[in-house]
């Protein structure tokens, strides 16, 4: 019996935005690794993400275990750009008081 050995590429690629996605998912390598780094297993990233092969889930998390500089810089660019997000919608739309507002238009609306 032959045992044919075969490179597995990890089933990642990036979209149009910038963003890592997992085996033509919408499910982002941020969340796999994110769930892997809390302590999640393969199998339960996988019932909490039924989109992903749970075979892809495995290559993914070999992949950051080879490419963890890389992987950890990605990360936290992509931390540093959410929370940029952040600040500039909250400058833009003040969410102290919101969810008074929001009950207020309800009431008004009635």
């Amino acid at each position: 019996m032959t045992l044919a050995i075969a490179l597995e590429p990890a089933p990642i690629e990036m979209d149009a935005h910038g963003a890592v996605r997992v085996a033509k998912t919408r499910v982002t390598l941020d969340t796999v690794v994110t769930a892997f780094l809390e302590g999640c297993t393969s199998e339960e990233i996988g019932e909490q993400y039924t989109s992903l092969e749970l075979s892809d889930i495995y290559l993914v998390i070999g992949y950051y275990l080879r490419h963890r500089d890389e992987v950890n810089a990605y990360l936290a660019e992509r931390q540093r750009q959410a929370n940029a997000i952040q600040q500039e919608a909250e400058r833009r739309f003040n969410p102290v008081g919101i969810r008074e507002r929001l009950l207020s238009r309800q009431s008004q609306a009635k």
